[in-house]
C-alpha cells in the first residue's frame, strides 16, 4: 500500500490530520498535470496551474468526506475536478463574450483542445457528458487520458483493462467525440 493510499484510507476514516499529509505527497503530480493542460492555453490566460491544483484539491478534500479506493482512483477524481474547473472557466469566458468571435475548429486530436476557444471546450464537455450517459467506461477513459494527462497504459491500469482494450476504447471515443463536437459546424459556414 502506497503512502497516498494509506493517507486516503485515513481520510475516509475521518482522520483530519491525514488531509494535511496528503497535499505534500500529491501536489507535485497534480501541478505537473495542471501545467501540462494549461501550457496550451492562449496568451493572457488568467487561470494558472497553481490555482487549478488548489481548486481541484479543495473540491477533493472539502467539507464532504470522500472515499477513494487507491492512488489511481484519487487521480481519476482529480482529473474530473480539473475538467470541471476548466469547463467552468471556459463557460465563464464564453458568457463574457456572449458568443462573439466564434471560430470553426477541427478536432485533429483531443490533446490540443485546451488551446482552443472556450466555446469549443464547452462543446467538448457537452459531448463528453452525452458520452458518459451512453457509455460511462469510455467517458472515464477520456477523462483520464485528456484531463489527467495519463498515458494509455496508465489509464488502462487504473481502469483494470488491457492496453489493447484501452486503445480500442480510446480510438472509438475520439471518433465519437469528433462527430459530436463537429456536428452542425456546416451550419456555421
Amino acid at each position: 500500500m502506497t503512502d497516498v493510499t494509506r493517507i486516503l484510507n485515513a481520510i475516509e476514516r475521518g482522520d483530519a490530520r491525514a488531509t494535511d499529509e496528503l497535499l505534500p505527497l500529491v501536489y507535485e503530480e497534480l501541478r505537473i498535470l495542471a501545467a501540462q493542460k494549461l501550457s496550451h492555453e492562449s496568451p493572457g490566460q488568467t487561470l494558472q496551474a497553481t490555482a487549478l491544483v488548489h481548486e481541484a484539491y479543495l473540491r477533493l478534500v472539502g467539507d464532504e468526506p470522500q472515499s477513494w479506493e487507491n492512488h489511481g482512483h484519487f487521480f481519476a477524481a482529480a482529473a474530473e475536478a480539473m475538467r470541471r474547473i476548466l469547463v467552468d472557466h471556459a463557460r465563464c469566458k464564453k458568457s463574457q463574450r456572449r458568443g462573439g468571435n466564434h471560430q470553426r475548429v477541427e478536432l485533429e486530436s483531443l490533446d490540443s483542445v485546451v488551446s482552443e476557444p472556450p466555446e469549443y471546450l464547452v462543446r467538448l464537455d457537452d459531448a463528453l457528458t452525452k458520452l458518459a450517459q451512453e457509455d460511462p467506461e469510455l467517458a472515464e477513459l477520456v477523462k483520464l487520458r485528456y484531463f489527467a494527462g495519463l498515458t494509455l497504459e496508465q489509464a488502462a491500469e487504473i481502469k483494470g483493462i488491457s492496453r489493447r482494450t484501452a486503445g480500442r476504447y480510446w480510438h472509438y471515443a475520439r471518433l465519437w467525440l469528433y462527430r459530436e463536437v463537429t456536428a452542425g459546424d456546416w451550419l456555421d459556414t
